[in-house]
């Protein structure tokens, strides 16, 4: 059957509301996340090429198909479709000043008396097309540089098999760099030239200890073995409905020991959630009891 004989008009089939309704229990029960109404356009356009691709004449129909047994790498393609991936180096730059003025600094000293091992693990919960755990990586390697004793390790996971492919590849468009500190931009990323003209690469000092894996923050059994010292896990969880969004949250600050750092996005918050982290810093958590570090507003 040709696209034409499909769909005569040239455009996709509406998504209907009870369509919708059943990729929004889909999609919340495979992944904890939760599609509003208003996300009907964006469904309909992010699934109809699948639709196109597979010759189906209805968003029922796929469904159908994605549900069908055997069929769970096109769930697992449905998902990567309707993954949102906005992300950039250094995204909310007061994360970042905390590691470099107060945690790392705390840790250095503390390994210098013995009193925690010279080791780091930190987990991009979320990593999309690996902005975010690059970040963390070049202030671990400033904080941090080679040959200095410490066991770095920077775990980036995400949804999306796209996404973790994507930042596996560390290779972004020039125009990504805008948010990068000009240090860091020249001490870590390559120029690309040539046949990768206006594009730039992670360097060779940032990959050995990077790791990255597909990981469904609805299922625990996929998520990385911790513990690990540093989670950030932002602009994520406001996806989730509230039940999904607790019970994630309750998982990861139970791969935190009593000194590590929970890191959410700038509109998120445990208020109401769990009484199990206490804010010390805009939307930074730990589960230990103690002072909150210098507000930098």
């Amino acid at each position: 059957m040709s696209e034409d004989a499909l769909w005569p008009s040239a455009l996709p089939p509406a998504l209907s509301r009870s369509e919708l309704a059943l990729f929004q229990h889909l999609v919340e029960t495979e992944a904890g996340i939760h599609l509003s109404s208003a996300k009907s356009a964006l469904v309909a356009n992010r699934l109809s090429r699948r639709l196109r691709e597979l010759g189906l004449s209805s968003f029922a129909a796929y469904h159908a198909y994605v549900t069908a047994r055997g069929n769970e790498a096109e769930k697992v393609r449905m998902l990567d479709s309707l993954c949102t991936h906005e992300t950039s180096f250094f995204r909310e730059p007061r994360h970042f000043e905390l590691l470099r003025d107060h945690v790392f600094p705390e840790w250095a000293a503390q390994a210098a008396q013995s009193r925690r091992p010279r080791s780091i693990r930190v987990w991009s919960a979320g990593c999309s097309t690996g902005e975010e755990p690059y970040s963390l990586a070049m202030e671990l390697l400033e904080a941090f540089p080679k040959g200095s004793g410490w066991n770095l390790e920077v775990v980036a996971t995400d949804l999306s098999t796209w996404a973790v492919k994507r930042a596996e590849e560390g290779l972004w468009s020039l125009e990504r760099a805008r948010s990068i500190p000009q240090d860091r931009l020249r001490k870590y990323m390559l120029k690309g030239v040539r046949t990768q003209e206006g594009l730039m690469m992670a360097g060779p000092e940032l990959r050995p200890f990077m790791r990255f894996a597909r990981a469904n923050l609805h299922a625990p059994a996929t998520w990385p073995v911790g513990p690990f010292d540093i989670i950030f896990c932002r602009n994520v969880l406001i996806y989730f409905g509230a039940e999904a969004r607790t019970r994630v949250i309750q998982g990861l600050l139970s791969r935190l020991p009593e000194t590590g750092y929970f890191f959410l996005g700038h509109a998120e918050s445990l208020i109401g959630i769990t009484a199990a982290a206490r804010s010390v810093s805009a939307n930074v958590y730990t589960p230990r009891p103690g002072p909150a570090l210098p507000s930098r507003e």
